[in-house]
């Protein structure tokens, strides 16, 4: 009988695929990318073996790419994620998410008192700390640290 090490998950011909998931945000990541709510086939993993997390998740998205606004929403939950970007069961191209400086429109403040949690104001941050992602709202300066955030 063979050793068996590695989980087999079927390949898909093309799409994206999202690795190095920190494994307790992988429903973020698909709560922040609205992947509940799409009919492409979905295959996602958790509690994964990882050198670098301990635990990761994965998720495959056939005949999907995402836009660089949709990577930023990645990198707020899984600011060390890995995008292979597959074409005819090939990766062919691989791409690291980065944290933007700035971010608008995808996480709200957590401030009850904000004026974009009481009127019709597009909540924005600033980008206080990649490694963690905290964010600082633009206009009542409140932080925001990755635990507590809400997502639009």
């Amino acid at each position: 009988m063979k050793d068996k090490k590695h989980l087999s998950v079927s390949a898909i011909e093309n799409g994206t695929v999202i690795d190095h998931i920190p494994a307790q945000n992988l429903f973020k990541v698909i709560t922040i990318l609205g992947l509940d709510k799409i009919p492409n086939q979905i295959t996602f993993g958790t509690n994964l073996e990882s050198k670098l997390l301990g635990k990761k998740a994965i998720v495959k998205i056939a005949d999907k790419y995402f836009e660089r606004d949709e990577i930023n929403r990645i990198a707020i939950v899984a600011p060390h994620a890995k995008l292979n970007i597959i074409k005819n069961y090939e990766v062919a191209e691989k791409m690291l998410v980065e944290v933007p400086d700035q971010i608008s429109g995808i996480v709200k403040c957590v401030n009850p008192k904000c004026i974009t949690n009481a009127e019709d104001v597009t909540p924005k941050f600033k980008v206080v700390d990649k490694e963690n992602v905290s964010l600082k709202c633009h206009y009542c300066e409140k932080i925001t640290d990755q635990e507590h955030m809400q997502y639009l």
